[in-house]
């Protein structure tokens, strides 16, 4: 056992090892073998034909697929009563020469964030959780928490934090919680979430509580956390039984089955010359990704559809209310939509990334460049799903600014 008097120091190498032993001991957990490497980086032909959808968004993306920047995308543009333009470009299979359709399964990465923020949040409105309570109100074991105030190569100063960290510290980013444990390795998607979520409350911050933003999948987490031991469920069942199932949201899950699999796009990245597409793997993820041993990560494990996800989309864009049954409160929407960071240079709210400017609105991405944003001024929302591992830096945000651009443009009337 490690105990620390405040302040106290560690040795910051046997730290790391500490936290995993303690898990291990624990938790009997078999290594799969076959875990996912970087990528098959083999570079993927040009596709044989041109494959599109007609419609004005295909046509400013399809130059992007024929000099092999985008392999292929399927756009969606709606408003709370209506889906007004769906489309889709280029190839789910370069090689094989498969068109995209728009029933294609897409990993959407971090796009799970804002899902799962708002199923917190319905928790939020039956007065079960309060953004402003501490975290260890709920999960006990963050009272034993602490921050590290100083470190080098060998050792590191921890305190206790002030303030502690709170629900809405850990949903804006602003929690002192790294991106992950050390536990959570070689990919994320391995330990149950209460062990996870144990090994953050094991694991030092990095800052008091609201004094950075850092992306954290482990804030996240562990708001998924709270949810479970709030309402009795496991996430995952969470998610089926108040969101998914009943917003229709049929091809969104943790776990896609053999038929899904067969729509699921291929992720592609950048070749070493920048001039071509190589296909690549979901190196976060543990394969095959039917594999129930696989954990429901709560920051970035879901997989879905344009259809479902603009299902989504249209129920936080009405409101919070969609076909005649009400999710979460417009109150819970306009938290999640404000900046929560204060001062600091990096603007998010609660699971959606906000803007300090008026009408901006709020959108997410996700790993494999996916992206999907509420316009309430405009009353569009817009979904942009593609399975990108990063584009060359000069091109940087190039696809996704034009499909938002000729989608304002087209269908802002």
């Amino acid at each position: 056992m490690v105990r620390c008097i405040s302040p106290c120091r560690l040795v910051r190498g046997s730290f790391s090892r500490w936290i995993i032993a303690t898990l291990v001991g624990t938790l009997s957990l078999i290594e799969p073998s076959g875990f996912a490497q970087d990528a098959n980086t083999t570079t993927a032909p040009a596709a044989p034909a041109v494959a599109s959808s007609a419609g004005p968004i295909a046509a400013k993306l399809q130059p992007f697929v024929e000099s092999h920047l985008l392999a292929g995308a399927v756009t969606v543009v709606a408003k709370p009563d209506a889906v007004l333009d769906v489309e889709t470009v280029g190839y789910s299979d370069i090689a094989a020469g498969k068109p995209i359709t728009p029933d294609a399964v897409f990993w959407i990465a971090s796009m799970s964030k804002p899902i799962t923020a708002t199923a917190v949040m319905m928790l939020v409105d039956e007065g079960k959780v309060k953004l402003d309570d501490p975290v260890e109100n709920y999960l006990p074991e963050f009272k034993e928490q602490w921050v590290a105030v100083e470190r080098d190569g060998e050792h590191m100063l921890l305190q206790r934090p002030t303030p502690k960290v709170t629900v809405r510290h850990v949903l804006s980013h602003t929690s002192g919680m790294p991106f992950k444990s050390a536990a959570e390795t070689p990919t994320l998607d391995m330990l149950p979430l209460a062990v996870a979520v144990r090994s953050y409350a094991m694991t030092p911050l990095d800052h008091q509580p609201g004094t950075h933003y850092a992306y954290s999948n482990a804030g996240i987490n562990t708001a998924a956390r709270i949810l479970e031991v709030v309402s009795g469920m496991p996430y995952e069942q969470f998610m089926q039984q108040r969101l998914f199932d009943p917003l229709g949201m049929r091809d969104t899950t943790f776990w896609p089955s053999g038929e899904q699999l067969q729509r699921l796009v291929k992720p592609y990245k950048p070749n070493k010359d920048k001039n071509a597409l190589e296909e690549t793997t979901i190196s976060q993820l543990y394969y095959p990704l039917d594999d129930r041993r696989r954990q429901p990560m709560p920051a970035g494990g879901l997989f879905s559809t344009a259809a479902d996800v603009t299902t989504f989309c249209r129920m936080i864009l009405s409101g919070g209310e969609f076909q005649g049954r009400r999710y979460v409160s417009p109150e819970a929407i306009r938290e999640m939509s404000t900046n929560q960071t204060g001062d600091l240079p990096q603007t998010y709210g609660l699971g959606w990334s906000t803007t300090r400017q008026a009408g901006g609105g709020f959108n997410h991405g996700g790993a494999l460049s996916t992206f999907m944003s509420i316009d309430p001024d405009r009353k569009l929302a817009l979904v942009y799903l593609v399975q990108h591992a990063g584009f060359p830096p000069e091109e940087k945000g190039k696809v996704l600014n034009t499909f938002k651009q000729t989608a304002i443009e087209t269908f802002n009337k």
